[in-house]
């Protein structure tokens, strides 16, 4: 019996070698032994961004949702992650209220953009960062940078996160330059 499976499997897998089709291939592993050069995602925090500054972004912010009819929640915090301005547009779920807020919090502190954690985790397969503290995998949060220093960091949520990322960078033009 042994014999007639291990048979079948071995003319399976030459009648799809012979066919053309193939397995396909996995990619390799991510090496998390690797040692870069340079520290990543570096940028020293500076002073925290005052609410005129951050009620501005927030007003870029609503302009891009609104010229394409997005209902969205935008929060704007500081380089300590605390929140200084938000948003509810009309009609803009209420579960997205708190994930905008979510998505800011971490772009400023891990210091990137909430997609860098997106792309690691799905295209990266680095699936141990949804084991740290506070992670959001998911795009829609961008870090302020001002004169080279974090002051901050909008967070949008209530699209598609194509949606919400393209909200928070008209928000993070004024200040990422």
């Amino acid at each position: 019996m042994r014999r007639a499976i291990l048979l079948s499997i071995l003319v399976g897998t030459a009648v799809l070698a012979g066919s053309g089709v193939r397995a396909q291939q996995q990619p390799a592993p991510p090496n998390l032994d690797a040692i870069p050069d340079k520290m990543p995602f570096n940028t020293p925090y500076g002073p925290p961004i005052g609410a005129q500054k951050a009620q501005s972004l927030i007003q870029a912010s609503a302009a891009k949702a609104s010229k394409h009819n997005w209902a969205m929640n935008i929060a704007v915090v500081d380089s300590g992650g605390n929140l200084v301005s938000f948003l509810r547009m009309d009609g803009a779920q209420l579960a997205s209220i708190p994930i905008s807020e979510h998505k800011a919090r971490v772009a400023v502190r891990y210091r990137r953009p909430t997609k860098a954690l997106e792309d690691g985790v799905q295209k990266g397969d680095f699936k141990y960062m949804l084991t740290l503290d506070d992670v959001i995998a998911s795009r829609g949060g961008i870090p302020l940078v001002e004169d080279g220093k974090i002051i901050g960091a909008v967070g949008c949520s209530g699209g598609t996160g194509s949606q919400d990322e393209a909200t928070c960078m008209a928000a993070a033009a004024l200040i990422n330059k």
